[in-house]
């Protein structure tokens, strides 16, 4: 399977970006609203709809959220891109179709969209709120989730650009979990299940992007979703889509999500979830906080008359203004960056810093600055 033209095939070009919001996807929504499979299933704490689109007349049932997290964007794109494909007047689609009911809430949190934040509205984290149930989203997904009776989960998040491939100069593009179910990380018949599927997403990907596929870490939290649908018995599949080189919109990384959906759920018709995988899940290298936006090294600074070389490193906010989000780099750290790699590296090779404040990088200052007063930094990037 040509996973690659399939993306290109059915990418939906009316959402690109990091900011994607409610108003940008009911217009897609009612576009594929062909026969009824959109429906309100809720309110947020804002009264902004939650909606539910189902899919397919499969016997295995598939469960699909995206943006619990607000400000992580990325998996929502990628599953409207599938969901083009199941609407695609293909032979694989028609195979899908079939075999699968798909069950996906696109944006469980509406507010945290808009207001471009990981919390909901009131603030809270839906993501640790899975026991308590105090939010009106969480209620809605938890209702959902029991209404539907599904098969497999699928929880789709972001993550931020610090993780790389255990201790590899390799960003973690995309990193999965399949969640542990009691505080021993033990493993059951739901959760091999788990394992295997996202055993079979690793071996596609491994095509497309080597060394850049990460396991997130299994510790039991029982507020988080995926460990209570997998304490219930449901096999979940986290998904976290991280950075690609040069992707800050992640259109690239949307990309892998959706080959990760498709090769996901050819895994599952093809009965490969039947064999045991669990070496080739524990081979997936764990997600290391190793990365930084921008690493700078050999810096001369000038210190109470002693020059001395140093290291900093710099790091983006996303920062929603005036409708847009907007990427200002900061300086996060100074000096201990041992094992630390850059998605952007520059070695001053002794130049001496200086700025427009104090001479000296200090933290949480903006990564705007000169070496040797010649080169001028904006931004965290050289001005050209």
């Amino acid at each position: 399977m040509n996973f690659e033209a399939l993306f290109v095939q059915n990418k939906e070009q009316s959402i690109q970006g990091r900011y994607i919001t409610l108003d940008h996807i009911e217009p897609i929504l009612n576009r594929l609203n062909t026969t009824n499979q959109l429906q309100e299933i809720g309110k947020s704490v804002l009264g902004k709809s939650i909606y539910e689109y189902q899919i397919g007349h499969g016997a295995t049932r598939i469960f699909l959220w995206s943006q619990m997290h607000g400000n992580e964007s990325t998996t929502t794109k990628g599953l409207f891109d599938f969901l083009n494909l199941l609407h695609g007047d293909t032979d694989f689609a028609k195979q899908l179709l079939n075999n699968f009911t798909f069950c996906c809430i696109p944006i469980l949190n509406p507010d945290g969209a808009t207001l471009y934040t990981r919390a909901n509205a009131n603030g809270v984290d839906l993501n640790r709120d899975s026991q308590d149930l105090t939010q009106p989203e969480s209620k809605i997904l938890r209702n959902t989730f029991e209404r539907f009776k599904p098969d497999y989960c699928f929880n789709l998040h972001d993550q931020r650009t610090i993780f790389g491939v255990d201790m590899s100069a390799k960003p973690a593009t995309m990193s999965f979990l399949a969640p542990s179910y009691n505080e021993e990380r033990e493993i059951n018949d739901s959760r091999l299940k788990a394992i295997n599927v996202i055993a079979g997403i690793n071996q596609v990907l491994q095509k497309y992007i080597p060394g850049q596929v990460g396991r997130f870490d299994d510790s039991f939290n029982i507020n988080c979703i995926g460990d209570t649908f997998q304490y219930l018995g449901v096999p979940t599949i986290l998904f976290e889509a991280g950075h690609y080189p040069n992707d800050y919109e992640r259109e690239q990384t949307r990309k892998y999500v959706f080959i990760s959906l498709v090769s996901a759920f050819s895994t599952i018709s093809e009965n490969d979830i039947v064999i045991n995988r669990i070496e080739d899940y524990l081979n997936i290298s764990q997600n290391n906080p190793v990365f930084c936006d921008f690493l700078y090294k050999n810096v001369k600074i000038n210190y109470d008359g002693n020059e001395k070389i140093i290291n900093f490193a710099a790091q983006y906010k996303e920062e929603l203004i005036d409708g847009q989000i907007w990427f200002n780099a900061y300086i996060n750290q100074i000096d201990d960056l041992e094992n630390r790699f850059g998605h952007l590296e520059y070695d001053a090779q002794g130049a001496l810093y200086t700025d427009d404040y104090d001479n000296i990088p200090e933290l949480d200052l903006k990564a705007n600055f000169y070496l040797n007063n010649t080169i001028e930094f904006v931004n965290g990037l050289i001005k050209k």
